[in-house]
């Protein structure tokens, strides 16, 4: 990646040379992307997959070089977000987006405005964030 070091036979001397670049990677063309946010109290999930549902991306706020409460800020939701959206397209030629969002952590909100920022063509926003239905069932009236 960077310098290489090679010494001399001949003499002590230090020799420094760049190696010299690879190919140009081609961009994988995607048509349908998808981003997952799953954001909980602690932390905040993006992975990024293809229409099959294949991850080829993901991050997290402890990925990102964040710790302990640190991870469970808006800021570091956001630092995810803009950290996979770079990667994404460095790496893929996306068409269209759809973002799909779990769970009520504070990195939900940031993350999304994130990915809505940039220049991809997003298709639909889903909240597939689980309710409950009920609840635990009460208890019985005590028999005496």
């Amino acid at each position: 990646m960077g310098k290489t070091r090679t010494k001399l036979v001949e003499g002590s001397e230090v020799k420094e040379k760049k190696k010299e670049k690879g190919k140009k990677i081609k961009k994988k063309y995607i048509d349908l992307g998808i981003f997952y946010i799953n954001s909980n109290m602690n932390n905040t999930l993006i992975a990024f997959t293809d229409s099959q549902g294949n991850v080829l991306k993901w991050s997290s706020c402890g990925a990102v070089g964040f710790k302990n409460t640190k991870k469970s800020t808006p800021y570091a939701g956001a630092k995810v977000a803009e950290n996979i959206v770079n990667s994404v397209k460095e790496n893929f030629d996306v068409n269209e987006v759809k973002v799909i969002v779990k769970g009520i952590g504070p990195g939900r909100e940031s993350s999304l405005r994130v990915i809505f920022n940039s220049d991809f063509n997003i298709i639909s926003v889903e909240d597939k964030t689980p309710i409950p239905f009920g609840g635990p069932t009460p208890p019985r009236p005590r028999s005496v």
